[in-house]
């Protein structure tokens, strides 16, 4: 078992021990009557994130540079031959996701290229389950799934006309040209995406595994540019080394993948340079040579930077030949994958885990350092009462009411906040709606269609980025309101009655902000430099806004879900306290009632509220005790189950 492998099972191992120390916390906080609705949802959503938290790997290069074969050595080859098909030539023709959905059996859902004619970008069809052609794939037998891979490398020939209405064809491009047969026919890819539901084991704990086809798919398919690579936890991008960095190589990695976290070059088919006439120092200084040519022509440090042969990696896996496998140097990439995408990828999720975690847990503690300082104050006016008449107890029954008055006064005034908070939280959903986004969307598409120059066609695209940025700024001010709002009011509580509350949770849409401008960067860097666009380029560019609307309605989405877990969660802490300092005043009033007409009660009373100050300090501690076993969970590094046992 490889390193990448074991460590992407002590990821998934160290989620479910986070998961059920979480599910822990949830059972003890119902028990004790800390749970409310906030609660309950900020913990679901908690869950929610560690049982869909996904890790994606995507494979760049042109054809014919052993994507699938490197993809089938660190990941299939303990089935003891190839899965993915890999021959001389092009073997993927479309974009191919490896994942695992238990909802679906498993199956390749395979997209037809003619939805490309059509205004939906292909992850507006992943809804549409009639539109894709769905092929029964046999687990059981290797050779039958096989089989089935083989669907993805399915082409056709179709008329100049045809391919040129899905953007696949430009008369303008000599290499296009010279694809035209005597009918005046070229060929396409049958289908336009494949997704292939399968049940591998790391697919099943979240991976998701990205083959793409040739480097000209990256400029022609919309969701490769804008949806797939960009969002890639890891992207290898993969070079032969016998011919080394090609121009449209040096394109590609500039335009569209560029040094960063997670990024790395494959240096593939190291065998060919296995010469039984040289001696392996020579070998080995050749390689040396093509590896410092690729960090040279791509600006890279060489440590991202790896030689390799998938071939004889998976060779060497498949016939247990521990020599060849190093010779291969797939292990030195697999540990580097390893080393770098899975800590960071942790890392992310824990630090979110955990600012929310502490938050919720500040609120717990709050109201049970709440109900423990009620209990300290009405055990020492119980105390107080030994000995006293029966005027000194009325005295104190009349302060007590007059404070649940003053308490009822500020509760009031709470009400008319509700008003204003409810009023700002509509009118963050009016300009984050997704019903004034549509409107936009319209707006562009018209624009785009009147437009018959490059200039008009560039000018709809920007007033729809501008209109996304407006959007979200109008939203970001009204949600800056409500905090400003709230954080007022938790001091006024906090000033005023001794609620101990901490201030509100904050929140941003900043993410939302960076992730529009993010699309319009790829975007610009497609079409931002040539002056004049040709047919195909217009009908590319329009290929490309069906994924950009597509890209901004999930991130508009998901800023409204956001938006509205947040706006659930903001007052919960201080009504937590508002209903627990309304009981104690209820509880203190009620105790003093009963020792008032009945005094010999006293001191049974007095035991009772002792023990049960002794209990809440039970409960704190116990709490506490919660909190530190889930943080030690969320700091520990799991290890596998097979490697524990």
């Amino acid at each position: 078992m490889s390193n990448l492998i074991r460590k992407f099972e002590a990821y998934s191992e160290w989620r479910l021990q986070v998961a059920a120390a979480l599910g822990h916390y949830r059972k003890w906080t119902g028990q004790s009557q800390l749970s409310d609705t906030a609660s309950e949802q900020r913990i679901a959503r908690l869950l929610g994130k560690l049982a869909d938290d996904k890790l994606s790997i995507a494979f760049v290069a042109e054809f014919s540079r052993g994507k699938s074969e490197l993809i089938n050595a660190i990941f299939f080859a303990d089935y003891g031959q190839r899965i993915l098909p890999s021959a001389a030539g092009r073997t993927t023709m479309c974009p191919t996701e490896l994942l695992y959905d238990e909802t679906f059996p498993p199956s390749i859902r395979l997209l037809p290229i003619e939805t490309r004619a059509e205004i939906h970008s292909t992850s507006d069809f992943k809804a549409q389950s009639q539109v894709w052609t769905v092929l029964p794939l046999d687990i059981s037998s290797s050779d039958g799934m096989l089989e089935a891979f083989k669907q993805v490398s399915l082409t056709k020939r179709v008329p100049v006309e045809e391919a040129t209405r899905y953007g696949l064809f430009d008369a303008d491009n000599p290499d296009d040209g010279m694809t035209v047969d005597a009918q005046g026919q070229v060929e396409i890819s049958q289908w336009r995406h494949a997704i292939v539901n399968f049940p591998h084991p790391l697919l099943k704990q979240g991976l998701i595994i990205i083959d793409t086809p040739g480097l000209n798919a990256i400029g022609t398919e919309p969701e490769l540019t804008l949806n797939l690579i960009p969002n890639a936890h890891a992207v290898l991008f993969v070079l032969a080394a016998d011919t080394g960095v090609t121009k449209s190589d040096i394109e590609v990695w500039r335009n569209h993948i560029g040094a960063g976290p997670g990024r790395m070059v494959v240096l593939n088919k190291i065998d060919s340079m296995w010469d039984e006439l040289r001696s392996p120092e020579e070998v080995e200084r050749q390689i040396e040579r093509q590896v410092a040519s690729v960090t040279q022509m791509l600006a890279l440090p060489d440590k991202q930077v790896f030689p390799v042969s998938a071939q004889k990696g998976l060779v060497g896996k498949i016939n247990r030949d521990p020599q060849l496998l190093a010779r291969s140097r797939l292990p030195a990439l697999e540990d580097a994958l390893s080393n770098a995408l899975i800590p960071a990828k942790k890392e992310i999720i824990r630090a979110q885990l955990a600012s929310e975690i502490e938050a919720m847990a500040a609120a717990h503690l709050a109201v049970l350092l709440s109900r423990a300082r009620n209990v300290t104050g009405q055990l020492a006016e119980l105390k107080g009462l030994r000995g006293k008449n029966r005027r000194v107890i009325e005295h104190m029954m009349q302060r007590i009411d007059v404070e649940k008055k003053e308490f009822d006064e500020s509760l009031l005034k709470l009400q008319g906040t509700r008003g204003v908070f409810t009023r700002l939280s509509m009118e963050v959903f009016t300009s984050l709606g997704m019903e004034i986004l549509k409107e936009d969307i319209v707006s562009a598409r018209d624009a785009m269609q009147r437009s018959n120059f490059s200039i008009g066609l560039r000018q709809a695209v920007r007033v729809f980025f501008d209109r996304a940025r407006h959007h979200l700024a109008l939203s970001g001010q009204k949600t800056e309101e409500i905090s400003e709002m709230m954080t007022v009011m938790y001091r006024k509580f906090s000033t005023e009655h001794g609620l101990a509350v901490s201030m509100p949770m904050p929140f941003s849409l900043q993410k939302y902000r960076n992730e529009i401008e993010l699309i319009e960067s790829v975007y610009h860097k497609q079409f931002g430099t040539a002056v004049i666009l040709t047919t195909p380029q217009v009908v590319l560019m329009q290929k490309f806004f069906d994924t950009i609307v597509s890209r901004v309605k999930h991130s508009f989405l998901q800023a409204n879900r956001d938006v509205e877990a947040w706006l659930k969660v903001i007052m919960a802490p201080l009504e937590a306290q508002i209903r627990e300092h309304k009981s104690q005043l209820k509880r203190r009033l009620q105790s003093i009632q009963r020792i008032h007409l009945a005094t010999d009660s006293l001191e049974e009373k007095i035991q009772a509220i002792e023990a049960l100050q002794a209990e809440l300090q039970v409960e704190k501690d116990t709490m506490l005790q919660l909190q530190s076993t889930l943080m030690t969970a969320l700091a520990t590094d799991a290890v596998p189950l097979l490697e524990a046992a």
